[in-house]
C-alpha cells in the first residue's frame, strides 16, 4: 500500500523503477514478479469481480498472474505491462465465462437471496455488474478495491479525467437503478 502511494507522488521514480521490475521478472526474477504481483493484484481482482463472482475471482487473480509469468518474456515494452495485465484479466474472465457456460445454466452465477448482513453489498455488486463495462470496472476497483482516482488512472493508463468521468458517470447510473429497486 506504501508503493502505492509512492507511485502516485513521484511518477517519474515509479516508472524508472517499474521498468526495471518488469525486465528483471522477464528475466526470471521471481521476487521482482512478486512486487508486481503486489502492486497490481487489486487492479486485476477488480476487473475479475466486474466479470465473475467473488470466490471466483479469488482464483482467477492466481491464474491471471501464472499465464502473465508465462507470457512475460514475450512483451516487447515494459511501459505496456499494465494494459497487458489488465488485457489478459478481461480474457481470463471471458474465458472462464465460456467454460462455465458450457458446464452449467447461469442460474448457478446469482448470488442467493439471503446471505445474511452482506445483503446490500452483494445487491450494489449485482448492480454495478449490470453497468457498461466502462462504468464497472471503474467503479468497482473505486468502491470493492478501495483505490483512489489518482491510483485507478495510474493501474489502469486510463487519464485522470477519464477516471473521474467513468465514476461520476457511473455513480449516477448506479443511484438510477438502486433508486428503482
Amino acid at each position: 500500500m506504501m508503493q502505492l502511494m509512492l507511485m502516485s507522488s513521484e511518477p517519474a521514480l515509479a516508472v524508472t523503477d517499474e521498468d526495471g521490475l518488469i525486465r528483471a521478472a522477464a528475466a526470471g526474477d521471481r521476487q521482482a514478479f512478486g512486487e508486481l504481483y503486489v502492486r497490481y493484484a487489486r487492479m486485476v481482482h477488480g476487473i475479475l469481480l466486474a466479470r465473475v463472482s467473488p470466490g471466483e475471482a479469488e482464483d482467477l487473480v492466481q491464474e491471471v498472474f501464472l499465464s502473465a509469468m508465462k507470457q512475460l518474456r514475450g512483451l516487447r515494452d515494459a511501459a505496456a505491462f499494465r494494459g497487458w495485465l489488465a488485457t489478459i484479466a478481461r480474457n481470463r474472465a471471458m474465458d472462464h465465462y465460456r467454460r462455465t457456460r458450457e458446464t452449467e445454466s447461469l442460474d448457478g452465477h446469482e448470488l442467493p437471496a439471503s446471505r445474511g448482513s452482506g445483503d446490500d453489498a452483494f445487491l450494489v455488486l449485482g448492480q454495478i455488474r449490470s453497468l457498461p463495462e466502462a462504468y464497472r470496472e471503474t467503479l468497482i476497483l473505486r468502491l470493492v478495491e478501495g483505490m483512489t482516482g489518482p491510483e485507478i488512472a495510474a493501474q489502469t493508463g486510463l487519464t485522470p479525467e477519464s477516471v473521474r468521468v467513468n465514476l461520476c458517470r457511473g455513480m449516477k447510473l448506479l443511484r438510477d437503478v438502486l433508486e428503482k429497486k
